[in-house]
């Protein structure tokens, strides 16, 4: 938490704001300069090391990074960086919570792919939190895996959770298992162990393939509370009607960013969403120009709407 007085400006924020328009000066320069003077004076300057058919893409990339690590500084001097409620996030607690309470184990799945995909990694975030309450409130974990070196990823995560929970001594090796590599003997071992065991509650967070319906479909029989989450379309439909709550898209990868709330990745995520913002509103600005323009002069009209409005799109456009 920063000591800076309410109200002042942050020095690292205002650095940031300072380069980012040394940055683009070059770019503010050629929009004010008339062409003519653009050619005859700094233009053979920065063509000699600025590739000019790249502006758009240059601009979008300044204004995303300085957003980003605007972001991280203001999460990291303890501004409050508002994320929209996440259902499935939310209710993680509230399984842990229950299979406490019924003294019955949590299944944990993630996914069935490498530590090479990104969804894995993000599912070991998960896992982290996941872990750390389990800890807390001294329920039973069972994390199952397809792969070795997921496994192994698996393992330190949750001794990791453990050890930050100040529960060391209640980590066991065998709360982490290597199941087998092939895809249709995995499943049969997890809906097997749902169906004996019946933890109360399971998490499949990873990428998934066909398995995703059986597992689903089989621990929904089980009774128990089932919280999925998968960058994969094809089987975003067998969790979102199996489970209980089903994270979507960029749900799954805003997940450690909502968990922890650390301030690089709160930072990353809320910079990323004021860029697309940004995108968005040039869009739909750019659009009620063209719909003004043909409404007022027709598709063919050089009027100044119609100007600007097609100068917008070929922003975006160009590379």
């Amino acid at each position: 938490m920063s000591d800076r007085a309410p109200g002042k400006l942050d020095p690292i924020i205002a650095l940031i704001a300072g380069v980012s328009l040394l940055l683009l000066l070059p770019v503010l320069v050629k929009l004010v300069l008339p062409a003519a003077a653009w050619e005859s004076g700094p233009g053979p300057f920065f063509a000699s090391f600025f590739e000019t058919k790249n502006t758009s893409a240059f601009v979008l990339f300044v204004v995303f990074c300085s957003l980003v690590l605007i972001s991280i500084r203001r999460a990291r001097i303890g501004a409050d960086l508002y994320i929209r409620p996440i259902a499935g996030l939310k209710a993680v607690d509230e399984a842990i919570g229950r299979a406490t309470e019924m003294g019955r184990k949590i299944l944990y799945v993630p996914g069935i792919q490498s530590m090479d995909e990104i969804q894995t990694i993000a599912s070991l975030a998960v896992l982290g939190h996941v872990a750390k309450q389990t800890a807390r409130y001294g329920a039973d974990l069972d994390v199952s895996n397809r792969d070795p070196l997921t496994y192994a990823a698996a393992r330190e995560t949750v001794k990791q959770a453990y050890i930050e929970a100040g529960r060391p001594d209640a980590f066991r090796e065998s709360l982490v298992n290597y199941i087998t590599f092939d895809q249709w003997a995995l499943t049969a071992a997890l809906t097997g162990k749902m169906v004996r065991e019946k933890p109360a509650a399971h998490f499949f967070i990873g990428s998934f393939y066909a398995e995703a319906l059986m597992l689903a479909e089989v621990g929904q029989t089980t009774g128990a509370i089932q919280i999925a989450g998968t960058a994969e379309l094809a089987q975003l439909p067998f969790f979102v009607c199996a489970c209980d709550y089903t994270l979507i898209g960029e749900e799954f990868y805003a997940a450690s960013a909502y968990l922890s709330r650390a301030p690089l990745l709160l930072g990353s995520i809320k910079g990323q969403d004021l860029v697309k913002g940004l995108v968005l509103a040039w869009l739909l600005l750019a659009a009620g120009l063209i719909v003004a323009a043909a409404a007022t002069g027709g598709a063919d009209s050089t009027g100044p709407v119609a100007s600007l409005s097609k100068w917008m799109v070929s922003v975006l456009s160009h590379k």
